[in-house]
């Protein structure tokens, strides 16, 4: 069976009334989504971690004191304990896979290293955890109205400010969602 209504490479915007409170205002990043299921990043809970307490967990000495301030995000509910680096193209890592021609999905460890000596990507953002669907269970959220999605873009995933995120995706659809009701109807 082919598959091929992905949305990888789309930001998910949570609609107001978003019912579950790990997705509640938030924008997610379609990393992968196949006939498997779906794996996506928040891309708008920074933690009260910085990269530097992620360096210091992972016993790397005398860290890029730049890099080391960078916030860490929530990326999502499931497997907090892993982490998944978000970054441009210009470089290549162990365990990779292509979101778009722009940003890559890394997942071991090599990418940290090269952030903590200071010769990582130029665009990066690192995240705990990720956001996992079931197979079909995306999709029939899609029509249940819980999300709206555009085509990702990077300066939204990299250098909008995180609190700016949720509002900013919602505006390439040409909608105010802050003025969007969060009680659902139906026709």
């Amino acid at each position: 069976m082919a598959f091929d209504g992905s949305l990888a490479n789309q930001l998910l915007i949570a609609m107001p009334g978003m019912a579950d409170p790990n997705f509640n205002s938030t924008v997610t990043l379609i990393c992968e989504h196949n006939d498997e299921g779906a794996l996506g990043i928040v891309i708008n809970r920074p933690l009260t971690l910085k990269l530097g307490g992620l360096f210091e967990q992972l016993d790397l000495t005398d860290p890029d004191p730049e890099t080391a301030k960078d916030p860490v995000l929530l990326g999502g509910p499931v497997g907090p304990e892993r982490g998944f680096v978000l970054h441009g193209t210009e470089q290549t890592y162990e365990n990779s896979i292509a979101v778009s021609e722009d940003i890559r999905l890394t997942l071991s460890r090599d990418v940290l290293d090269a952030m903590a000596n200071g010769a990582g990507p130029n665009k990066t953002l690192v995240a705990l955890g990720y956001a996992g669907w079931e197979p079909g269970q995306l999709e029939t959220e899609m029509l249940a109205n819980s999300w709206l999605s555009v085509p990702a873009s990077t300066d939204i995933v990299f250098d909008t400010p995180f609190s700016e995120r949720w509002s900013r995706a919602a505006q390439i659809l040409g909608i105010d969602i802050s003025q969007i009701s969060p009680d659902a109807g139906h026709a």
